[in-house]
C-alpha cells in the first residue's frame, strides 16, 4: 500500500487504484505521472475481476456493453453455432447414449430421463432434460416442492451408482442438446435453476434475474470455478461468476470454458 504519492525508486510492475475515489490533486497527478512513465494503472474493480473471475455488481449498469443487453451480434452467432454443434453431436453420440440408457435401467427402476421445469432465457420456464441419476420418486411433484427439497447435496443418498459416475463425468447433462435444438439453451451459459429455487433466490439475492439475460447453458463459468452450492450466501458468490460471464460475453471466454469443461470431464473431478 502506498502511503504517499510517490514510489521511491522501487521496481513497480503496475499500480492498482480505486479510480472512482476522490483522492485529491496530488494523487491524481501521481497516477498521471505513473502512466506517462509507462507503468500500467489498473482500476481496483477491474483488477479484482481479473484475479477472481467474479463481478460483484453494485449497479446494473456495470458491464462493458453500454447496454444491459450483452453483445447482440454474438448472441445471434452463438445460437447458430449451438444449433450446428447439436445437430452434429447428437447423431455421433447416439450409440453412447444408448449404452448410458441401458446402464441406468439396469442400475435402478424408473425412466431413463429426468425432466424438470426450470427458469431460462428472459425468465421463461421450460422443461430441461437430463439422464436420471437419482432414485425414481413417482409421487414427487416438483412444482409443489420447497426450495430445499429440489436441491441436491453432496453425498446425497438418492444418487444411484451409475448416476454418481455420470455426474462425475458431467454426462448426465448431454440430453440438454435437445433443449439447444429447441432454442431454450446454449452449450455455454449460466445453469438454469429449478423454478422453486429460482423464485427463492430471486427473493433473497439482488439482481438475480439479470442472469437470465443470456441463454442458460449445459456448462458455464460458475460451474468450472465453483462447486455445488445450496446456501443463499454461497449462491450469491456463484451469481458473481455468472455476472462475470455476462459482462465478458465473448467467443474467447466460451472457448476457455469449453476447454476447462473438457478437462473436468476427463479427470472426473473439479467444480460443477
Amino acid at each position: 500500500m502506498l502511503k504517499e504519492p510517490r514510489i521511491n525508486g522501487d521496481i513497480v510492475n503496475g499500480v492498482v487504484a480505486d479510480l472512482r475515489a476522490n483522492v485529491g490533486p496530488e494523487w491524481e497527478r501521481f497516477i498521471a505521472d505513473v502512466s506517462l512513465a509507462g507503468i500500467p494503472v489498473f482500476h481496483s474493480k477491474q483488477a479484482y475481476e481479473a484475479l477472481t473471475g467474479r463481478v460483484e455488481i453494485e449497479h446494473l449498469s456495470e458491464n462493458t456493453f453500454g447496454s444491459l443487453i450483452p453483445g447482440l451480434a454474438y448472441v445471434g452467432a452463438k445460437k447458430i453455432f449451438d444449433l450446428i454443434g447439436a445437430l452434429i453431436l447428437i447423431p455421433c453420440l447416439s450409440p453412447f447414449f444408448l449404452v448410458i440408457a441401458v446402464a441406468i435401467r439396469w442400475d435402478s427402476p424408473g425412466p431413463v430421463f429426468f425432466r424438470q421445469e426450470r427458469v431460462g432465457y428472459r425468465g421463461k420456464t421450460f422443461t430441461v432434460y437430463k439422464f436420471r441419476t437419482m432414485k425414481h420418486e413417482p409421487d414427487r411433484i416438483e412444482s409443489d416442492a420447497a426450495p430445499h427439497e429440489v436441491m441436491t447435496v453432496d453425498d446425497d443418498d438418492r444418487v444411484t451408482r451409475v448416476g454418481r459416475w455420470l455426474r462425475s463425468k458431467r454426462l448426465d447433462e448431454f440430453p440438454q442438446m435437445i433443449n439447444i435444438l429447441r432454442g431454450e439453451m446454449s452449450f455455454i451459459g449460466p445453469r438454469p435453476e429449478a423454478v422453486a429455487l429460482s423464485q427463492w433466490y430471486q427473493s433473497e439475492l439482488p439482481f438475480y434475474v439479470y442472469r437470465h439475460v443470456v441463454r442458460p447453458g449445459i456448462t458455464g463459468w460458475a460451474q468450472i470455478n465453483q462447486g455445488h452450492v445450496t446456501d443463499a450466501d454461497l449462491v450469491l458468490g456463484k451469481l458473481h461468476y455468472d455476472f462475470f460471464y455476462i459482462k465478458n460475453f465473448s467467443p474467447w471466454l466460451d472457448v476457455l470454458i469449453t476447454l476447462k469443461t473438457l478437462r473436468i470431464m476427463v479427470r472426473g473431478i473439479g467444480a460443477r
